[in-house]
């Protein structure tokens, strides 16, 4: 999801609260304020040699002993129009940043809208090798460029 499509869904849904559902199935508190709207870009040189660039916008959670806190979505779309600036573009994919023993980014992959409530999926992300055709040993017998591999 995107941040332009995430900040029309909250703004349609401004009364409600958010959930944010982990991969594992766990739940991130209710009380989570969002600290940070912010434009995280990468810049890295891959396994093969190719300089490749990478952009998100990072949502940071945080949670402190404010439990009666709550976070509506209405209010969080606001912040999102706020950020545009930093953003510079609405189009990047969201990600979330949260701190449960360790900090983890997980990416937004689906928001729900509940009767009360706007429910985040969030995914997992993996490392990979950008450059298999390079890095990646031959099956024997496979000349390199045959097209058998």
């Amino acid at each position: 999801m995107n941040a332009a499509q995430l900040r029309s869904l909250l703004a349609a849904n401004p009364d409600a609260t958010l959930a944010f559902l982990l991969p594992d199935g766990g739940r991130i508190p209710a009380h989570a304020h969002i600290t940070e709207v912010g434009r995280v870009d990468k810049s890295f040189l891959d396994c093969g040699g190719q300089l490749r660039k990478s952009s998100v916008c990072r949502l940071q959670s945080w949670v402190d002993k404010d439990v009666e806190h709550r976070l509506l979505a209405g209010k969080l779309a606001l912040i999102l129009a706020r950020a545009e600036a930093a953003l510079e573009t609405a189009e990047l994919d969201v990600e979330l940043e949260y701190e449960g023993g360790l900090i983890s980014q997980f990416p937004v992959v689906d928001v729900a809208v509940l009767p009360t409530q706007v429910l985040f999926r969030l995914g997992s992300l993996h490392t990979d090798c950008l450059a298999k055709e390079i890095c990646l040993p031959q099956p024997q017998g496979c000349a390199p460029g045959s097209g058998c591999c």
